[in-house]
């Protein structure tokens, strides 16, 4: 049911891998939905993120970062980036400030020329540049595509992000409120919970475990009785070496992993929260369609 003056639509994020899509999400949102890293490709599934006011609800989109892709689960990814710009009411392209112009960029412009939808530059970490750097920069940006809209941002500190919202909100049309006010995504429990304790192993082991992770949750109950959510999940990795690392000695990397990932999740469900994690290898996963669609990369979904 939509009220009188009401606006709502849909907003997709794209750019480059590790521009800040995330970090922007949480801020909006106010609340952990989208992990983040300083490792490239962190986000795999589309994560709907939902902001309400009481005179807008603006649903946001969260892609993959759009690159080459370099095996299925990177052909999966694309497919999820490429369809984000369509049947969306404004698209986002946001760009590092820091890191300049790139190949990739010119590669998402060119898919970008193919769509009609409004499309704001929004240029991040603006606090990382000095500011004479930053005209320049878009009028690069300016001279291969016609964006609707300039908005230069620091999604880390806030600044202009509230500009960013009423911007976006001026394009959106008058429609119905999709979701309650107080849902702030679409994905259920389990995806979050499984998403932050990815989080957590990739930041603990860096460089020494790359992109091959997984994590399936086997259980989730809240027993007779009790104050506390019991959680089990099972980390996948591709090879025993990376096995080793993520248990790490003593089983002290996995018991760190398990702790602040537990912070996390209480903070989610409100609730006391049990955690006990497995860890399992099976090899080369990212590249075989049956696990990927085990672990929740459903392409007919998108």
């Amino acid at each position: 049911m939509s009220r009188e003056g009401f606006k709502s639509g849909f907003v997709s994020i794209i750019g480059r891998p590790n521009v800040g899509k995330s970090t922007f999400l949480n801020r909006v949102i106010g609340q952990k939905i989208a992990i983040m890293s300083d490792k490239p490709q962190t986000t795999r599934n589309k994560i709907q993120g939902v902001y309400t006011t009481d005179d807008a609800q603006i649903i946001f989109i969260d892609t993959p970062g759009i690159h080459k892709p370099k095996h299925k689960l990177g052909d999966f990814m694309m497919k999820v980036a490429q369809n984000a710009l369509k049947e969306v009411d404004v698209i986002l392209f946001m760009i590092n400030a820091e890191e300049g112009f790139g190949r990739g960029d010119a590669f998402i412009i060119e898919r970008l020329k193919e769509v009609n939808t409004p499309v704001f530059l929004v240029v991040n970490k603006i606090d990382q540049i000095h500011p004479d750097d930053l005209l320049p920069l878009i009028d690069r940006y300016r001279s291969l595509y016609s964006f609707a809209e300039v908005v230069p941002i620091s999604a880390l500190q806030g600044n202009n992000v509230e500009t960013l919202i009423e911007q976006i909100k001026s394009y959106l049309p008058e429609g119905p409120q999709y979701y309650p006010a107080d849902q702030v995504t679409d994905h259920p429990e389990r995806f979050i919970i499984a998403e932050l304790i990815r989080e957590k192993a990739l930041h603990l082991t860096r460089e020494e475990v790359p992109h091959s992770i997984a994590v399936v949750i086997d259980s989730i109950e809240r027993r007779e009785d009790s104050q506390t959510v019991y959680v089990g999940a099972t980390i996948i990795v591709e090879r025993d070496s990376q096995k080793g690392i993520i248990i790490g000695k003593q089983g002290r990397m996995l018991k760190e992993i398990g702790q602040r990932a537990r912070v996390d999740i209480e903070a989610l469900l409100g609730s006391k929260v049990f955690l006990e994690l497995w860890v399992k290898v099976q090899k080369d996963w990212r590249n075989k369609l049956s696990q990927l669609r085990d672990f929740g990369f459903r392409e007919d979904e998108y």
